[in-house]
């Protein structure tokens, strides 16, 4: 008999029993020695919430709206890259999802399926998410695309110029489009259900970025591409350029400081995102829900405050709004759904933060996420505290003292 999954947990154990160890691992770890990775999970876990008794919490609301749009809980799918190989279809089958759940999808430059494969197969809008290139033709041509694809917003990532190093990508010998050699050999023909999801895949390499990396075999040589292609230059003036390409709605992602907070809500932005790339980027960052009241803070009503790092449950959605964002964004519980049981496993992802959001609502005594607010945590001062131990991922060993 299956063991009932019951939370992302539970998803992120099947997936990694279904994907083949170098695609899991590119979804589930992080950069250097992984800090930052692990504490984006304690700082949730240090957080406690205000239990509220006798209040009528029959009826609650979850319907929000995200940079306009309305949405059916305050919840996005993150861009995330390589999604097509945790499953075949990854981004076609994470954007079903979030449409049939009311949900906001992002599309990655980096995904497998292209925005034109990912848009016809999808009738509805989603959301694009840009890294500026070297080749600015390169990046008018894909916000081009997105434009053309109707999508409804364009999320300009800022954290990702210079890449940090993710020692599991290396040592894995993660490639794309995945080869078969004697070393994975064994791990592939022990996931028949992930091989037969690719045999079926309408693209097993980089959609967006077809002709442009010609040759590229392996990520270390991706990771040279964007070493000589991501552009270390990007700073605020190239929001403008950007604005006149792009006249819809638009995100930057990558904010962990105030004073960076503030320069966005001068430069016209409309949403930003509070995020560490999920510790693939400077580790040794602080976790993102450490910083979030700050910068809640510093741009008040000026911009939606958006949050990426860690979110796990609907009490880490909970914490996040109580804290000052407007939404959450899921990239590895996303993932680890997907390359559990592909579109079944998102929805239910989905639908497993939704119930733990709707139900910790009410033990709060909250009937509406417009309204939950920093009440909602007990003693908020417990953000800043720290933990002598860091717990390390599910199955990554013991714990690590500071």
């Amino acid at each position: 008999m299956a063991t009932p999954i019951t939370n992302v947990l539970d998803l992120r154990e099947l997936a990694r029993r279904r994907v083949p160890r170098a695609f899991f691992e590119y979804a589930d770890r992080g950069a250097y020695d992984e800090l930052t990775l692990r504490d984006n999970r304690a700082a949730f876990e240090r957080i406690r919430l205000r239990q509220r008794v006798m209040m009528d919490v029959d009826q609650r609301s979850l319907a929000t709206t995200v940079v306009g749009q309305p949405v059916s809980m305050p919840l996005a799918i993150a861009p995330t890259g390589l999604t097509g190989l945790q499953h075949g279809a990854g981004e076609i089958l994470g954007a079903r999802a979030a449409l049939k759940a009311g949900i906001p999808f992002c599309l990655s430059t980096v995904s497998i399926c292209s925005i034109e494969q990912v848009r016809a197969a999808v009738n509805a809008p989603f959301w694009f998410q840009l890294y500026v290139m070297r080749d600015r033709g390169f990046a008018r041509d894909l916000i081009r695309r997105a434009r053309d694809a109707g999508c409804s917003a364009l999320m300009l990532t800022a954290d990702l110029t210079v890449q940090g190093q993710r020692h599991r990508e290396i040592k894995n010998g993660l490639s794309v489009p995945p080869k078969v050699t004697l070393r994975n050999l064994f791990d592939i023909m022990s996931k028949p259900r992930w091989a037969w999801s690719m045999a079926r895949a309408p693209s097993r390499s980089f959609g967006n970025l077809a002709g442009r990396i010609e040759g590229t075999g392996s990520l270390t040589t991706l990771a040279q591409w964007i070493a000589s292609q991501f552009d270390p230059t990007l700073n605020w003036k190239d929001l403008e350029w950007i604005r006149e390409l792009w006249p819809g709605k638009l995100i930057l992602k990558g904010i962990m400081d105030e004073e960076d907070a503030r320069l966005a809500a001068a430069h016209g932005v409309d949403a930003i995102v509070v995020s560490n790339h999920g510790g693939r980027q400077l580790d040794g960052a602080p976790a993102s829900i450490e910083v979030l009241p700050r910068i809640a803070d510093a741009v008040g009503d000026d911009l939606e405050v958006l949050f990426d790092g860690g979110i796990l449950s609907g009490q880490d959605v909970l914490k996040a709004l109580a804290l000052g964002a407007r939404a959450g964004l899921i990239g590895k519980a996303f993932l680890y759904g997907l390359g559990a049981m592909g579109e079944e496993g998102v929805a239910r992802t989905i639908e497993i933060i939704r119930k733990e959001l709707s139900v910790s609502m009410a033990l709060t005594g909250q009937t509406d996420v417009r309204r939950v607010g920093r009440d909602v945590i007990w003693r908020d001062h417990a953000v800043a505290a720290r933990p002598m131990f860091l717990p390390l991922p599910v199955g990554c060993g013991p714990q690590r003292a500071l």
